[in-house]
C-alpha cells in the first residue's frame, strides 16, 4: 500500500510538472521567436536550463520505476564565446527531444499518471460521499451521476459508497500499469538514443586507448629501465668477471675460484631479477577478459590437458586477478616440470562475505608425483 501512495504523491506531481512543462515550452518558443531581438537570448538560456531540470526530474522518476538510470544525452558545450555555446545549445538533438518531450508528456500524462490520479479521486468522493451530503449546502453535491440520479436523502447518498469502493480496487490494480507506461514514454523520449550511445561508446573507447596506450609505454620504459639498471648491469659484471677470470686462470687457481664463486652468485641475483621482472607484466588477456579468461588462456597453451573450473561473480579487483593468475602459473611451470603429470585440474572459487568482501579459493592438482597432501599438514595453506 505504501507503494501505491508513493505513485499516488508522483502521479501529482507529475500532472502538474505537464502544466510547467507546457508553460515552459510556450516561453521558449516566445524566447525563440525573439531571439534576434537579442532580448530572447537570455529567456532562451533559462528556459533551457529549466527545461532540462524538469527533464532529470521526471529521468530520475523512470529509473526509480525500472531500477535502472535513464543517461541523459547532451552534447557537451564547447569552450568557446556564448554565441557559439547559444548555438550549440539550440543544435543539440537532446535539447530538440526534449522539447517533443514537453508537447508530448502534456497529452501522455493524463492518460497514464492523470487517470490513475482521476480514479482514485472518483473512488475517494463516492466512498465519503454521505459526508459531504451532510456537510454542503442544499445546492451542491445532490446530483453526483447527472439530473436522472438525485439525492434527496443521506440514505440514498450511501449508494455511492459501493461505487468509491469499485474505483479505489480499480485504481489499485491500475496504478502501477498505468505509472510503467508513462515511465516507458519518458524512458523513450528521453533516454539516449542508438547515435548517442553510439557517439558515447566512441568517446568512451578513445578515451580507454589512450589510456591503455599511456599504460603500455610507461610500462615499456619501466621494464627497459629495470633491464639496463638490474639484470643487464649484472650481466655486463658477469661478462667482465670471466674475462678476468680467462686471464688469471694458469697463474691464480684461488683468486680464479673466489672470482667464479662471485659470478654465480651474479647470475643467480640476475635469475631472480628477471623472474620478478616477468611476474610484474600484467598479461593484456588479464585486463581484457579477468581472471577467468587469463585462465581459459593459460590452459589452452599447456602442453597437458588442462580443465578449469571456475564460479566467479564477475571481475575482481585488478591485484588480486594479477596475484592469482600468476600464482596459478606458477603452479602449472612446477606441475609441467616435476610432476609428469597427464592431466592438470584447475579450480577456483570465490565466495561472498559481508560487507562486499570475500574470499577466494584457488586449487591446482595434478595426477602426477610429489605435491602435498591437503589433509597430511604438509605445508598447503
Amino acid at each position: 500500500m505504501a507503494l501505491r501512495l508513493r505513485q499516488l504523491g508522483w502521479a501529482v506531481m507529475l500532472v502538474l510538472g505537464s502544466a510547467a512543462g507546457a508553460t515552459l515550452a510556450t516561453v521558449w518558443i516566445t524566447s525563440i521567436s525573439v531571439i534576434a531581438l537579442g532580448a530572447g537570448i537570455p529567456l532562451t538560456l533559462l528556459a533551457t536550463l529549466l527545461i532540462r531540470w524538469l527533464a532529470d526530474t521526471h529521468r530520475r522518476w523512470a529509473a526509480d520505476r525500472f531500477g535502472e538510470p535513464v543517461t541523459r544525452s547532451y552534447l557537451p558545450a564547447p569552450r568557446a564565446r556564448w554565441p557559439a555555446q547559444l548555438w550549440a545549445v539550440l543544435r543539440d538533438p537532446a535539447s530538440w527531444r526534449d522539447r517533443a518531450w514537453l508537447v508530448a508528456n502534456s497529452i501522455t500524462v493524463w492518460f497514464t499518471c492523470g487517470l490513475s490520479l482521476v480514479v482514485f479521486l472518483c473512488g475517494v468522493v463516492a466512498v465519503f460521499y454521505p459526508i459531504l451530503y451532510q456537510l454542503t449546502p442544499p445546492q451542491v453535491f445532490r446530483t453526483p451521476l447527472g439530473e436522472g440520479f438525485r439525492l434527496d436523502s443521506v440514505q440514498k447518498s450511501f449508494a455511492l459508497v459501493p461505487l468509491g469502493v469499485v474505483f479505489l480496487l480499480l485504481w489499485y490494480k491500475t496504478s502501477t500499469s498505468l505509472a510503467d507506461l508513462n515511465a516507458q514514454v519518458i524512458r523513450f523520449l528521453l533516454g539516449p538514443t542508438e547515435q548517442a550511445r553510439l557517439r558515447a561508446r566512441v568517446a568512451h573507447l578513445a578515451t580507454s586507448r589512450a589510456e591503455t596506450v599511456d599504460t603500455q609505454a610507461d610500462e615499456l620504459r619501466r621494464i627497459e629501465r629495470d633491464l639496463h639498471d638490474g639484470a643487464q648491469a649484472r650481466l655486463v659484471s658477469l661478462g667482465m668477471s670471466l674475462g678476468l677470470v680467462k686471464q688469471m686462470l694458469p697463474d691464480d687457481q684461488l683468486a680464479v675460484q673466489r672470482m667464479l664463486s662471485d659470478a654465480q652468485e651474479v647470475t643467480a641475483d640476475a635469475l631472480t631479477e628477471l623472474r620478478d621482472l616477468v611476474r610484474g607484466i600484467h598479461p593484456p588477456v588479464l585486463a581484457d577478459r579477468g581472471l577467468d579468461g587469463a585462465l581459459r588462456a593459460l590452459a589452452l597453451v599447456n602442453p597437458i590437458e588442462t580443465t578449469v573450473v571456475i564460479h566467479l561473480p564477475g571481475r575482481l579487483p585488478a591485484p588480486v586477478e594479477s596475484a592469482a593468475c600468476f600464482a596459478v602459473s606458477e603452479a602449472l611451470s612446477n606441475a609441467i616440470k616435476h610432476a609428469g603429470a597427464s592431466h592438470i585440474r584447475i579450480e577456483v572459487e570465490f565466495t561472498p562475505r559481508s560487507g562486499g568482501a570475500g574470499e577466494l579459493t584457488m586449487r591446482v592438482s595434478d595426477d602426477g608425483r610429489g605435491g602435498a597432501a591437503i589433509d597430511a599438514g604438509t605445508g598447503l595453506t
